[in-house]
């Protein structure tokens, strides 16, 4: 699951360090779009000089970010080594932040100008400016991983489409969406996992390394798909819908039905429907993690397993996602570990 493209920086070398914390840099100014811990998700507000934290520290902050916001998914990255966890926290924070920018308390604030500096933000962390306290993380992930800048563009982008859209008529429109917010994800991670590089011996294997990059944008898109059907409800209660408009036209089901939180046979059925398509891209993505790093694969089959896992819930809560949010439980999640591990080994 690798990025098209190849960012202009290099691996770098031995453990890690710890940057001076007098690290001093000049920021630029952005309005904060969250009103989330200060020191957690700020961006940057102020004009001028200022001391950045230590790399431990800036990572440590990630790591809480991540574990806060992504119980889940920090689950997984548990699993992984100590270098590529701590990368995939600085990816994640990044992520986040760019989220808040839109879907925020302070969301309201934000404008196509905000969205351009946040943009001019990203190319100074890859150019090796950290501005805030939580780019030190991000600069130092770049320098050790080849990691391509047009994905975190096109997450932007994705942004700028919940600016204007409440609405997709068509999955076609929706699924760029969903790359741009999730699929992007993917590509952006997968130069950390790495790619086994081990040439094939068994007879019915390919003998080149198979490139993963759509089984990762299919990964990112299975697991915005699951979002947006976890989160109908609250969606709708901030007046949008992600259910494509051709669909609940099919199912007879309307956009007031949707709005009076109506669960019904027409409802279930188009549940089904989506459920149906978002465990395909589930499946899509499962064939491309044989080719990442083998000290990947568990982690990575242990969060697709664990988020596909939601929508099992959903099942069991009858559909009902305006009134129970669906979220797996410990005891299940204590059951999907070993089973990931077991797939790791012989898939």
């Amino acid at each position: 699951m690798v990025a098209s493209k190849k960012a202009n920086n290099v691996h770098g070398t031995g453990g890690l360090s710890s940057r001076p914390a007098d690290a001093v840099v000049r920021s630029s100014c952005l309005q904060s779009p969250s009103s989330v811990p200060r020191n957690m998700l700020e961006l940057p507000e102020s004009c001028g000089v200022r001391n950045l934290v230590s790399l431990e520290e800036a990572y440590e902050r990630c790591r809480q970010i991540t574990a806060k916001y992504s119980k889940t998914f920090y689950i997984g990255t548990l699993l992984m080594p100590p270098a590529k966890r701590r990368a995939i926290w600085a990816i994640y924070v990044w992520c986040r932040r760019t989220d808040e920018l839109v879907d925020g308390p302070a969301a309201d604030l934000t404008t196509n100008e905000t969205l351009d500096q946040w943009e001019q933000h990203l190319e100074a962390i890859f150019a090796g400016h950290p501005t805030d306290d939580l780019d030190v993380a991000l600069v130092d992930t770049l320098e050790r991983f080849p990691v391509s800048i047009e994905p975190f563009r096109d997450m932007i982008e994705g942004q700028r489409m919940d600016l204007y859209r409440s609405r997709y008529e068509t999955f076609e429109e929706l699924e760029l969406y969903c790359y741009r917010v999730a699929g992007t994800v993917g590509l952006m991670t997968t130069p950390v996992m790495g790619v086994d590089t081990t040439p094939r011996t068994a007879p019915w294997e390919s003998k080149e390394v198979e490139d993963p990059t759509r089984e990762a944008i299919a990964l990112g898109i299975a697991n915005q798909l699951t979002n947006i059907l976890r989160d109908v409800g609250e969606d709708a209660r901030r007046g949008r819908i992600y259910i494509p408009q051709q669909e609940l036209t099919l199912f007879d089901y309307t956009e007031a039905d949707l709005f009076n939180e109506v669960v019904d046979d027409r409802w279930r059925r188009l549940m089904q429907f989506q459920i149906q398509r978002a465990r395909k891209f589930f499946t899509n993505a499962e064939q491309g993690i044989s080719r990442l790093s083998r000290d990947a694969r568990f982690p990575v089959w242990a969060a697709l397993m664990l988020y596909r896992g939601i929508l099992d819930e959903i099942e069991r809560n009858g559909y009902d996602v305006f009134r129970r949010r669906a979220y797996v439980p410990s005891f299940r999640k204590l059951i999907y570990i070993p089973i990931a591990r077991l797939r790791a080994s012989v898939l």
